[in-house]
């Protein structure tokens, strides 16, 4: 569908094809020497000592949670509102999701009070999901982390640039994991990136991330080595130089981008206080800095959703929903045994996410809301 007013869009230019078109002329395309550049410049940016990259964020999740040494027998406590990629990274590795309840309908990040009271012999990890780029309760869910022996896992998907505590997003766990995705804040199309500060979980995950080889094609390519051995059950998760070129272009126009989506959002707030009060925008005056990922509202209760959305479809607008809670879907049913998660329910049939992106205008957000206001009207 042509839409008048897309959910996300890109800001590419010049840049990024003049970076492609390098790459191109270089003659190798495979992961080499633009990748290792865009790794060392995203855990500069961080601040973290080291950043891998690979395919995708959701490769990125599985990799943390093999490097992190869960299998079978392991609990991993995370919030049922989030994409799927999360918990089936847990799967992969044989562990057990165990789902957790959001704070509330203006916080929709996980609650330490549920992970708490999740929390048992089998619990090994926590992986928090900083929703919307919103950042979760981090010292809160450390001292609980410390308290229990647990570590953490970071979704960091949403949050690229997003702060607390004047420490970013990503810096909070024992690893995090970052997503490239076409939608998301930097865009690469495919491609994900996983960081920490811990040199042994650094090297298990270079070394899965490609076959569980001891040196790989750029290495043999530089005259580093000419052979290599295997030393675990690695994957083919590597990320390629042409997404890499795209990285370190989209990089250099992260914070300009994420600063415009801020005042996007500060936008969207004042116009629905104004004209359309009975909607609910969460975060507000929420600590930290946020990257702005996506535009969540939650519409009163009682709302017909579906006929909301078809009608900002009438009107050209695209919308999505954020998320429906993995707990609801068929292949989690196993997992859904007496689960109580009565804040996810309530805000899951309610939250509809409007189009943010930086090359938006204001005069597209006052479009976009006064189309809800209309939708609401008619349903």
């Amino acid at each position: 569908m042509d839409w008048r007013i897309p959910l996300s869009d890109l800001d590419y230019g010049q840049e990024e094809e003049a970076a492609v078109h390098k790459v191109l002329r270089s003659g190798w395309l495979t992961m080499g020497e633009v990748t290792q550049a865009f790794e060392h410049e995203f855990a500069q940016y961080l601040g973290a000592k080291h950043a891998i990259a690979v395919s995708n964020g959701t490769a990125a999740l599985h990799l943390a949670c093999l490097s992190l040494g869960l299998g079978k027998g392991d609990e991993v406590i995370l919030p049922a509102l989030t994409f799927v990629a999360t918990a089936n990274a847990i799967l992969y590795t044989g562990a057990t999701p165990v789902f957790a309840d959001i704070e509330s309908e203006e916080d929709l990040t996980i609650s330490p009070d549920s992970i708490e009271a999740r929390i048992n012999d089998k619990t090994r990890a926590i992986m928090v999901m900083h929703y919307a780029g919103y950042a979760c309760d981090m010292p809160r869910i450390r001292e609980l982390a410390e308290k229990n022996n647990l570590v953490i896992i970071e979704d960091a998907a949403h949050a690229i640039g997003a702060e607390m505590d004047n420490n970013k997003l990503g810096l909070w766990g024992d690893v995090a994991c970052f997503s490239f995705f076409s939608n998301k804040n930097l865009i690469t199309g495919e491609g994900g990136m996983v960081v920490t500060d811990n040199d042994e979980i650094a090297e298990k995950i270079r070394i899965l991330r490609s076959h569980g080889m001891t040196t790989v094609t750029w290495d043999r390519h530089k005259g580093h080595a000419w052979s290599y051995d295997v030393v675990e059950l690695g994957y083919n998760y590597r990320l390629d130089e042409i997404r890499s070129a795209l990285g370190r272009v989209q990089l250099g126009k992260l914070e300009e981008n994420n600063a415009r989506r801020r005042s996007l959002t500060t936008h969207y707030r004042e116009l629905f206080q104004e004209l359309v009060p009975l909607v609910t925008v969460p975060f507000e005056n929420h600590p930290g800095i946020s990257s702005h990922h996506i535009m969540p509202i939650l519409l009163p209760r009682g709302s017909d959703r579906n006929a909301m959305m078809e009608s900002m479809k009438s009107e050209g607008i695209q919308t999505s929903i954020h998320y429906p809670p993995i707990n609801s879907f068929l292949r989690y049913n196993s997992y859904n045994n007496s689960v109580d998660l009565p804040k996810t329910e309530d805000i899951a049939g309610r939250e509809v996410t409007l189009p943010l992106f930086p090359t938006l205008d204001d005069s597209e957000v006052e479009i976009v809301v006064q189309a809800v206001w209309k939708s609401l009207q008619s349903v």
